[in-house]
C-alpha cells in the first residue's frame, strides 16, 4: 500500500503554526463530555511525534493516559524519545506507543477511550479509508476530535492573477492516485461531517486557518516551495509559467511582504 510519508522535520516547523490555528473554543465543549470520575484514555490517531499530545493534554484535566498510533516508526521514535507531558492540574500524562496503521484499527481497540483524536490525518485517505474511519471511531460511544483537515481554501495578500491556478492544481494534486489509493485531499473535510451525522452523531465543526507571513518566515518558505511543487507536478503547464510567480512569491516571504491564509476545518463529534 503505497502511502504519503511525513518527514519529522516538517512537523516541527508546522507545529506552532498548528497550534495556534486549532479551534480552541471546542475544547471547553469537549471538557463537558470528558468522564470526571476516572482516569481519560486518549487514543491519538495518526499521531505523528505527538503535537496533538503536546497542544490537547496540558488543556484537560489528568489523569490522563494518551494511546498514539502511527504506522511509522520514525515518526514513533520521535515521540518516544520527547519529554513528558503535564495535564492541566499539572498530573503526569503517561504515554502507550503503537505502531498501527489507523485505517485498519477495529473498534475493540479504542474501546477503553474517553476521547478519539486524530491531527492533518483525513484529507490524506481514501474514500473507502475515511469510511472504515468513521465507523471505526462512531462505533466508541465518545467524543471524536479531529483538527487540521485542509478545505482547499488559500487567500494570499497581495494576491496576483495565478494564485487561483496554481491552488486549483495543487488541490488537484491531493487529490492524486498513489498506486491503487485516491486521496480525499479537500474533499475530505465535508465528507467526514456528513458520515458522521449519517451515524446519528451530532458533529460541530470550525474553522481553523494558518497564518503565514513576516512572524512564520521559515515555515511560509517550506510551504510555498512544497505548494508550487506540488502545483507543478500536476499541471506541466504551470511549470512553465511559473518561474516569475515563484521568484516574486519567495521574495515577498523574504521581505516580509506576504501574507498567506490556509483554511482548514475542526470539528467535534459528540
Amino acid at each position: 500500500m503505497t502511502r504519503v510519508r511525513v518527514d519529522p522535520s516538517w512537523l516541527a516547523l508546522r507545529e506552532p503554526a498548528d497550534a495556534a490555528a486549532r479551534a480552541g473554543e471546542l475544547i471547553d465543549e469537549l471538557r463537558r463530555s470528558l468522564p470526571a470520575d476516572r482516569p481519560v484514555v486518549i487514543h491519538d490517531l495518526a499521531c505523528g511525534t505527538g503535537a496533538m499530545l503536546r497542544w490537547l493534554a496540558p488543556q484537560l484535566p489528568g489523569p490522563q493516559h494518551w494511546i498514539t498510533h502511527d504506522v511509522d516508526a520514525d515518526l514513533l521514535a520521535v515521540l518516544d524519545a520527547g519529554p513528558g507531558t503535564f495535564a492541566a492540574d499539572g498530573t503526569v500524562v503517561t504515554l502507550e506507543v503503537s505502531r498501527k496503521d489507523v485505517t485498519r484499527l477495529g473498534s475493540d481497540e479504542l474501546a477503553d477511550a474517553a476521547l478519539i483524536t486524530g491531527s492533518a490525518v483525513l484529507d490524506l485517505l481514501t474514500a473507502d479509508e475515511l469510511l472504515r474511519f468513521v465507523h471505526t471511531c462512531a462505533a466508541v460511544q465518545c467524543p471524536v476530535l479531529l483538527t487540521l483537515t485542509v478545505t482547499g481554501a488559500v487567500r494570499f495578500e497581495p494576491a496576483h492573477p495565478l494564485d487561483d491556478a496554481v491552488t486549483t492544481a495543487f488541490n488537484a494534486h491531493q487529490r492524486r492516485t498513489l498506486g491503487d489509493r485516491t486521496l480525499l485531499g479537500p474533499e475530505a473535510a465535508g465528507m467526514v461531517t456528513r458520515m458522521f451525522t449519517d451515524l446519528d452523531r451530532e458533529v460541530v465543526t470550525r474553522t481553523s486557518v494558518w497564518r503565514l507571513g513576516a512572524a512564520t518566515p521559515e515555515l511560509a518558505r517550506e510551504w510555498l516551495l512544497g505548494w508550487l511543487a506540488a502545483a507543478c507536478e500536476q499541471d506541466p503547464w504551470l511549470a512553465r509559467e511559473i518561474d516569475a510567480y515563484a521568484l516574486q512569491r519567495l521574495d515577498e516571504v523574504a521581505g516580509g511582504r506576504l501574507r498567506v491564509l490556509v483554511s482548514h476545518q475542526d470539528l467535534l463529534v459528540r
